[in-house]
């Protein structure tokens, strides 16, 4: 039986991240899991939370090996400053995005199968004057990916994005032919090579109320979206819309769509936070290693009081281990 090696980030040091990574591995899992983050804090982690945890070091050399219950593999990367949970600490800044370049390089080269990232908190790393708008955009760079698409899951509902973290004036600008084309082909492509669907069905929303109305309010779907829809048709993928968003997500649409692709970020995420909030799974498509998330932050209040829900951590590597074992994906490209 293929067991694959997964790379867990530990995220944010002072929010639920390190929480999360103890919890999980309370459980046997079909994956050889290997921690990323500072091997202390994990240590103190657990002790505050009162769990069990036998931490070894991370070795690459040694053989691959399905996880046990009660221990912990860890890929030591040294903080820069003590931790006080709940409390931010530009200085740790560099320390998360070590974590991130480590697991990214790992998969890159093979070491890894696949990378799954617990929460970042994205204003303390560019208050320590890095340039980072998200794991989706800094990944897509590292790996040289010309264009990430950020899609969300939870249970069969998938919601892809056309744009991601943009303010709300800058979206219609940002969605040109161009960018939609290239879009629409990832989320196809990676649907059949992740997810083994064959000839995805993909329904695609308008921008505006309406899908624009006949262009009565807003030219985009009559201009930009409906071009590239008849493009992709004449070429042979199942692509449907401009659908109205006010709709689209109704049960009787739903049921014909294997994913759902918005315009931008708020006009499909909160419907399947909404689904399953908690639960739900953020992947990144486009990329040439195979990346998971948690679909929610730091949640730096809960953190070290055992109260925080590890439930999308815990989504987020099932789908990490399942798509590893079975997808077609070769993670030493």
């Amino acid at each position: 039986m293929y067991v694959p090696r997964i790379i867990v980030t530990s995220g944010e040091p002072a929010g639920i991240g390190p929480d999360a990574c103890v919890v999980l591995a309370q459980t046997d899992w079909p994956a050889d899991l290997v921690v990323a983050g500072d091997a202390d804090l994990l240590a103190a982690t657990a002790a505050d939370l009162r769990l069990p945890l036998r931490i070894t070091s991370y070795d690459a050399s040694k053989p691959v090996a399905a996880h046990s219950a009660g221990t912990l593999r860890v890929l030591h990367v040294p903080l820069a400053q003590p931790v006080v949970a709940g409390a931010l600490d530009p200085r740790n800044a560099a320390y998360v995005l070590n974590m991130l370049d480590r697991a990214c390089d790992g998969c890159m080269n093979g070491e890894f199968a696949a990378m799954v990232t617990a929460p970042v908190q994205k204003s303390t790393i560019m208050d320590a004057g890095f340039a980072f708008s998200g794991h989706t955009e800094y990944l897509a760079n590292r790996t040289r990916a010309a264009l990430p698409v950020m899609m969300l899951l939870s249970g069969d509902l998938r919601v892809a994005l056309v744009t991601t973290h943009l303010a709300l004036a800058d979206v219609p600008a940002a969605i040109t032919q161009e960018r939609l084309l290239a879009t629409l082909r990832i989320v196809n492509m990676d649907l059949e090579r992740h997810f083994g669907l064959d000839e995805p069905r993909i329904t695609v929303l308008g921008l505006n109320p309406h899908a624009g109305e006949s262009g009565h309010l807003g030219r985009e779907e009559i201009d930009v979206i409906e071009p590239v829809l008849r493009r992709l048709r004449s070429e042979g993928m199942n692509v449907r819309g401009p659908l109205p968003a006010d709709t689209a997500f109704a049960p009787r649409f739903l049921a014909d769509a294997d994913v759902v692709v918005a315009m931008y970020h708020d006009q499909g995420l909160p419907v399947i936070k909404h689904v399953g909030f908690g639960n739900a799974v953020n992947v990144t498509l486009g990329l040439p290693i195979l990346r998971t998330s948690v679909d929610h932050g730091t949640a730096l209040s809960l953190a070290r009081t055992g109260k925080a829900d590890v439930g999308s951590l815990r989504a987020a590597l099932t789908l990490a281990v399942d798509l590893a074992s079975t997808s077609t994906h070769d993670a030493s490209t």
